[in-house]
């Protein structure tokens, strides 16, 4: 075999390569697009949903916006629904300050307590929601009726209550992944130039974090308008969130407004999350940052 046969042979073995490589490739992106698609097509049948205009889900009747309307017509469903966000929104500060706190002591004061901590945030993280609601809501009770602590008697109370126990630790992962991995040198030189604790905190520690925060505080938002295990337990009458509403629409069966409402939602958190990834591009995080921020690590 000659030199020229032999290189044609291997020209047409790399082209018969090259050809079973790109109709591998092409039956993976095939096949990843028939997954994400099933994934994604509740999302879609929801909202495609939220403009019937009939009195249940399972027929479509009419397209129309009137199930939109029920969001200001309704008072039981604008009334889940502020609960809902003023729930979400109490929550969320209140993890993030927590949260970055806690963070900020295991980042930038090491010792054997860390350990300790990470393994007490990681049994709230691990633990059933079911679990965290059973023990919660006798707790709550006897705070506010045997003990007379009225304040454990409010409903939104015993909801921000709930919904932070598992935001704080996601906070906490999210703020120590984030300042171990910067140097500290900025806040030492803060403090060799004689600048108080507090001045460093909030110009120097606090910025430096804030991406983490940000990042902590969407996802605290958004895990608060998704619970519904323990809201179900701890709610009481007259401050019934969206999920806790929903659950108790199957019943009845649902409804285009309960569409309609999830679709808001649906949007707002999509929002929310454009608007954070905007305020970190523009704090100087590059898109593998933002991801890795949001990410934990």
């Amino acid at each position: 075999m000659t030199t020229e046969t032999r290189a044609m042979a291997t020209q047409k073995s790399a082209a018969r390569v090259r050809s079973k490589r790109s109709w591998s490739d092409v039956g993976f992106t095939v096949w990843g697009v028939i997954v994400f698609a099933f994934l994604f097509a509740p999302i879609a049948v929801i909202i495609v949903n939220s403009f019937n205009t009939g009195r249940l889900l399972a027929s479509f009747t009419q397209f129309g916006f009137d199930s939109f309307a029920a969001l200001f017509t309704k008072e039981v469903i604008r009334d889940a629904v502020v609960v809902s966000v003023q729930t979400g929104i109490i929550a969320a500060l209140v993890a993030s300050i927590l949260g970055t706190l806690a963070g900020i002591a295991m980042a930038r004061h090491p010792g054997r307590w860390v350990w300790w901590f990470l393994v007490l945030l990681l049994l709230v993280s691990v633990t059933p929601e079911i679990v965290d609601a059973v023990s919660l809501l006798p707790w709550l009770v006897t705070l506010g009726q045997d003990w007379g602590i009225s304040i454990f008697n409010d409903g939104i109370v015993r909801l921000v209550i709930g919904h932070s126990l598992f935001s704080i630790a996601v906070v906490s992962y999210l703020v120590r992944a984030r300042l171990v991995g910067l140097d500290a040198q900025l806040e030492e030189a803060s403090a060799d130039l004689y600048a108080p604790p507090l001045r460093t905190f909030f110009r120097i520690t606090l910025p430096l974090a804030m991406p983490a925060v940000l990042a902590g505080f969407l996802l605290s938002f958004t895990l608060s308008l998704d619970n519904t295990v323990i809201a179900a337990f701890v709610s009481v009458s007259g401050t019934t969130p969206w999920p806790v509403y929903v659950l108790s629409a199957l019943r009845s069966g649902l409804r285009p407004e309960i569409a309609a409402v999830s679709t808001i939602m649906l949007v707002l958190t999509l929002l929310a999350l454009g608007a954070v990834a905007l305020v970190l591009k523009r704090a100087g995080d590059s898109a593998a940052d933002i991801a890795r921020t949001m990410a934990g690590g």
